[in-house]
């Protein structure tokens, strides 16, 4: 059954003319009235409806009953990542949505290929936003994770520090750093054992500078390995990821 994001109201027995982007999906695909779809606007569960009318650039759905259905990961993961460059972000965020990501923070850090800031870097979260939507109703997710303001490492680290501790993002039960020591222990023993939250920092191409490096683990941070081989910039914080929200914490 086609699914789409509505981030409105939704309620059992209403019609609702869909918003331009999902009606857009419904013209492209073709669907006709008494087709059923579903809807989740990112609140818990999803709803099935049905199709009433296709306009020119209107679609029309009648909302039918609401199911609680959950696919969430069973820990939630914060992924802060130093951008890599081209459409290779793209991929990590669609990737990333698809894995279980709770939120996703871009970096500008001291070795980024990538540099955004302005006009230009809130063009591209609106776009990584969009992509995390596409990943969500592709994959069967109703909860869409946040792509954050592109921040410079400075910048996110300090916000890190002084927000509010009852921010879920802000105060995760543990803080790893995905680190190119090789003395650095592995991931999957690091992880919390109990499923709680987790911050994961993975630097961009050529990995976070010694002072960023530093800074991290004096905020908390914990560095941990992946193994002997050298992770591309987009690949190595999805591997974290699959180790800490797919398979969950250790028993």
């Amino acid at each position: 059954m086609p699914r789409f994001y509505c981030p409105a109201p939704l309620a059992s027995g209403e019609s609702l003319e869909l918003p331009a982007g999902a009606a857009r999906h419904v013209q492209v695909l073709r669907l006709q009235p008494g087709t059923r779809v579903t809807l989740f606007n990112g609140a818990g569960g999803e709803f099935e409806a049905v199709v009433e009318h296709m306009g020119r650039s209107q679609v029309r759905v009648r909302i039918a009953q609401h199911s609680p259905m959950e696919r969430e990961a069973s820990r939630q993961v914060h992924l802060a990542v130093g951008m890599p460059a081209n459409e290779r972000m793209d991929w990590l965020v669609e990737k990333a949505a698809e894995l279980g990501a709770a939120s996703i923070q871009p970096v500008v850090a001291e070795r980024s290929v990538l540099k955004l800031k302005g006009e230009r870097a809130d063009r591209k979260q609106a776009h990584w936003q969009g992509v995390a939507i596409a990943a969500c109703e592709q994959s069967g997710r109703n909860r869409v994770p946040t792509v954050h303001p592109v921040l410079t490492f400075g910048e996110w680290l300090a916000a890190l520090q002084t927000a509010n501790p009852s921010d879920a993002v802000a105060a995760p039960t543990a803080r790893l750093l995905l680190s190119l020591d090789s003395a650095a222990p592995p991931l999957w023993p690091a992880a919390p054992r109990d499923n709680g939250a987790v911050t994961l920092l993975s630097g961009p191409e050529g990995g976070l500078s010694p002072a960023e490096e530093a800074a991290a683990l004096a905020a908390g941070f914990s560095p941990v390995t992946l193994g002997p081989r050298v992770l591309r910039a987009e690949t190595a914080p999805l591997a974290a990821l699959s180790v800490l929200a797919c398979a969950g914490g250790p028993a």
